[in-house]
């Protein structure tokens, strides 16, 4: 493990409280490989299956301000593709690509319609100044430079130490609570912050199957967090609800509230997608809501590329 040099970039944003957690200085953790209830677990590492652990991720996310003019005024919907891929030496590549903007609902679509269905928007119904269009783009992919580790809890990790990961619940969760007082997180924003972790190892690191299904156990422990049942992802999948809710410190009450839906496969331990909605005295608040769906994860021995369009 080496002494990580930027904040922890959680899947699942948790609110503003979050983000100050992350400029906490981040440092090495010797201590979590001598505690026993928290050390990495003895299994010899899982060769590769693969040349690179590939994430493909669709992102949704509303304009908070309309367009359109007079009575014609609708909302749109921007989408964008990401992709990863990471060697298990560390090397690692981003691609991204804009899908382009469509209206948000059936009114919206009606009123775009009545707009004369432009294509491109330069202003917002009120004139402020904008650049939005249904064209995609070309997008690009580039390389990621930086120490090649793997980033998880504010450490960062080789490969086999992310192999070694704790597969059990609770040793997994001392390991990540460990990780956050190490890294000086205060002791009551350590669930917050081992809550954000997990679900990273639902998709974004090359975590074994026993490490993934642990890390899915131990979410289902963490205060905030609940069953749902089950639920049909963007992409029409069947998986697992998890739901977490969160309330940033400091807010009035019914002031703010964030909630996280996660949809997994609970048979390959992945996940499908996670939906954030965040309530602004009572009402929806378009900057913090947005809807991702990971439509590929796992290892490849295709070379990084321009993402393809869906």
């Amino acid at each position: 493990m080496k002494r990580a040099t930027a904040p922890a970039r959680p899947l699942i944003a948790l609110g503003a409280g979050l983000a100050a957690v992350g400029t906490a200085a981040l440092l090495g953790l010797p201590s979590l490989t001598k505690a026993p209830e928290a050390r990495l677990t003895a299994a010899a590492s899982a060769p590769p299956e693969g040349a690179y652990w590939h994430t493909r991720v669709l992102l949704k996310r509303p304009e908070p301000r309309q367009v359109g003019s007079g009575a014609n005024r609708y909302s749109l919907v921007q989408q964008s593709l990401t992709e990863e891929w990471t060697a298990p030496d560390g090397r690692r590549w981003v691609g991204s690509r804009e899908l382009g903007a469509y209206p948000q609902s059936a009114a919206d679509r009606a009123a775009w319609r009545r707009d004369g269905s432009p294509t491109k928007w330069t202003r917002t119904a009120n004139g402020q100044t904008v650049s939005l269009s249904t064209t995609p783009t070309q997008g690009h992919v580039t390389p990621v430079r930086g120490d090649n580790t793997f980033f998880l809890a504010g450490q960062r990790l080789t490969y086999d130490e992310v192999q070694r990961l704790p597969a059990n619940p609770d040793a997994l969760k001392s390991w990540l609570a460990q990780a956050a007082r190490v890294s000086r997180v205060s002791e009551n924003a350590v669930d917050r912050y081992v809550t954000s972790a997990l679900p990273m190892l639902l998709h974004q690191l090359p975590a074994p199957k026993e490490v993934r299904a642990a890390a899915y156990q131990a979410l289902l422990t963490m205060p905030g967090v609940s069953s749902r049942g089950k639920s049909v992802d963007g992409a029409g999948r069947t998986g697992a609800v998890v739901s977490i809710g969160y309330e940033p410190a400091g807010q009035k009450e019914e002031a703010i509230k964030v909630t996280t839906d996660l949809v997994v496969d609970t048979g390959t331990m992945l996940l499908l997608s996670e939906s954030q909605t965040t309530l602004k005295d009572g009402k929806v608040f378009p900057n913090k809501t947005m809807t991702q769906t990971v439509l590929q994860a796992g290892w490849t021995n295709a070379e990084p590329a321009v993402p393809a369009l869906p």
